[in-house]
């Protein structure tokens, strides 16, 4: 199994997961952050640390965001692993929480 990042994470891209993270499975895209599902090790201790809960268990991804899944999969492959906390977006803010981020999503 492997935590998924969902949609609320587009357009805030607070990094607060990565510091916790024990095998640096995370990689970092223009607007987003995806979890490489074959380098995860189900830990869990990236999820609490999210401030806009937009890190899900697999088994517990909401229905509406299921193709995440294979969204982190695919976008793990062709972005950068990112080991180091930095600051969100500008604006995260504002977008916390805001529904249909998904067109948003910048490869």
């Amino acid at each position: 199994m492997t935590f998924v990042v969902g949609e609320n994470c587009i357009k805030c891209k607070h990094t607060d997961c990565v510091e916790v993270c024990p095998v640096d499975c995370f990689y970092e895209g223009p607007n987003m952050l995806v979890i490489h599902p074959d380098e995860c090790i189900d830990c869990a201790l990236c999820e609490p640390e999210c401030p806009v809960e937009a890190i899900f268990s697999e088994d517990e991804l909401p229905d509406d965001q299921q193709n995440f899944l294979e969204l982190n999969a695919e976008l793990a492959e062709q972005w950068d692993v990112l080991t180091e906390k930095k600051d969100p977006l500008p604006d995260a803010e504002e977008w916390d929480g805001k529904p249909n981020k998904r067109e948003l999503l910048e490869r």
